[in-house]
Parts: structure tokens; C-alpha cells; sequence
């Protein structure tokens, strides 16, 4: 039996959702509590890795059981869940998935978000959850600049360099926005997949534009050099939030895997 979960969490004292071998990450505070009610002491598999003190609203996992070890009622099974995590982690959401559904590989794409305090002033109920900018803000350059990371590119110049080696560093940005409501801006990106540290260095590139560092168009070269030195500086990582993960058909996925083989 195969369930999917949806998982919010602050990440502050979080070494990321992957399980560390120095600190603690998300995942592993998951698995203990899912290996108290199935003995088989179910692995998670998600959809995303993240670093950390990044947050998730919207992480995606999915677990595997043997039937007869399925005890708890599907619709009691987030509440079973989260009577034993603790206060910064919760599953939203709990519901049996398909056979061959994978968090990870039937994700089709990715929603993150990240928040910026713009008053000289940090604002004390979001200091874990917002980078404290007390600069001015161009908004209309920022927005413009953001419109030209939208769509399929080399984002190398955007990312941090991977522990391994990377077979690609094109990804397609369906979304990358720029909002505000007052003196919080609200950073809107997403696509099908993201590099190691991307969000992170379009956003610190995107204030720097609006410092005016850098000129909207700056952001076609930055593209083109594929050089992380030509970007900008990278945002911490507090003010980040996995958003969403979009899944397409399973089936899509299946038939591209035959397709392969």
C-alpha cells in the first residue's frame, strides 16, 4: 500500500528535509514517528531537497507498507502523524497514491516562494520567515528583470556549485514574479525543476537590481555567461518556502520510461 503526504514545516532548526549524518533533517523526524505505527519502518521518498533553514508549505512524500500493516484509517492517519511530530512539522494531507506514483518523479513542477521585509525596521513576527532588506526597492525594475528569467535556460549563473556534477543546468521557468503588499514583497517562481541554491540567487539578484546594481537587462547577460560570478548574491535561506509541487499523469511518466528502454 502506497500513501502520499503533504508536508509543511519551519526549517529553522533544521539541517534541510534530507537525513543528515551531522544535525537533523525533516525527514528523518517523519520516518521515526511512521516507524511507531508500521513496523516495517517505512522510507520516505520526496519530491524535493530542502537546504537548510529553507521552510516547506507544500513538500510532497510517499511511503510504501505491507497491507496488513495498515492499521489506522485513512482519514485519521495525518492526525495519528502529527500527535507524535513535533510543533514545526506537520502533515497536511494523507491519501493513498497510485502503484507506481513516485513524489519525486512524477512531480512535474515546482512552486517556491520567498519573503522580503522592506522597512528599516524588521518586522519581529516574520524574523524566521523573511530576509530583513531595509534599502529601498525599485519595484518596477525588479518586476521587469524578473520577466526575463522567465522560460527555458542555462540557470548556471543563478546556482550554486553542486556537491556532483550536474547533467543539465536548463531549466524552464514558467512563473518568476515580483509582488507587493505594503512592505512585504513576495517573490513568485516557478518551473520544472530548480538547481542547487537557484531560487536563492535569482532573488539576491533581483534586490541587487532593485538597489540598482544591476539594470534589468542585465539579467539577458547574466544568462548568456552561465558564470555564477556574473549573477548576484544569493538571499539567505530563511526566507524561503517550497510553495507547491505540481504532479502531472502518471501515466505520462510511465509511457516516457518505456520510451527510454
Amino acid at each position: 500500500m502506497k500513501f502520499k503526504l503533504v508536508i509543511a514545516y519551519d526549517g529553522t532548526a533544521y539541517q534541510g528535509w534530507q537525513v543528515q549524518k551531522i544535525g537533523t533533517g525533516v525527514q528523518e523526524k517523519v520516518e521515526a514517528v511512521l516507524a511507531r505505527y508500521f513496523p516495517s519502518a517505512p522510507r520516505l521518498h520526496s519530491s524535493s531537497r530542502t537546504d537548510t533553514g529553507v521552510h516547506a508549505l507544500g513538500m510532497a512524500a510517499h511511503f510504501e507498507v505491507p497491507p496488513g500493516e495498515c492499521k489506522i484509517p485513512l482519514a485519521r492517519l495525518a492526525i495519528a502523524l502529527n500527535a507524535f511530530l513535533p510543533d514545526d512539522i506537520r502533515v497536511l494531507h494523507a491519501t493513498r497514491a497510485p502503484k507506481h506514483f513516485h513524489a519525486r518523479f512524477d512531480a512535474g513542477g515546482k512552486e517556491y516562494r520567498y519573503f522580503v521585509w522592506n522597512h528599516h525596521a524588521m518586522n519581529p513576527l516574520l524574523q524566521r520567515h523573511a530576509w530583513h532588506v531595509p534599502r529601498e526597492l525599485d519595484y518596477a525594475a525588479m518586476k521587469k528583470a524578473a520577466k526575463y528569467l522567465v522560460g527555458k535556460h542555462d540557470f548556471k549563473s543563478f546556482a550554486a556549485n553542486h556537491p556532483y556534477e550536474m547533467e543539465s543546468t536548463v531549466r524552464t521557468l514558467t512563473r518568476c514574479d515580483v509582488k507587493r503588499s505594503g512592505m512585504q514583497y513576495t517573490f513568485v517562481i516557478a518551473g520544472d525543476g530548480f538547481l542547487y541554491k537557484m531560487c536563492r540567487g535569482i532573488v539576491g539578484t533581483l534586490v541587487q537590481v532593485g538597489f540598482g546594481k544591476f539594470s534589468p537587462g542585465d539579467i539577458k547577460l547574466m544568462l548568456a555567461k552561465t558564470d555564477r560570478r556574473a549573477a548576484g548574491m544569493s538571499a539567505p535561506a530563511h526566507g524561503l518556502v517550497l510553495w507547491k509541487v505540481f504532479y502531472k499523469k502518471p501515466q505520462r511518466r510511465r509511457a516516457t520510461e518505456k520510451k527510454q528502454k
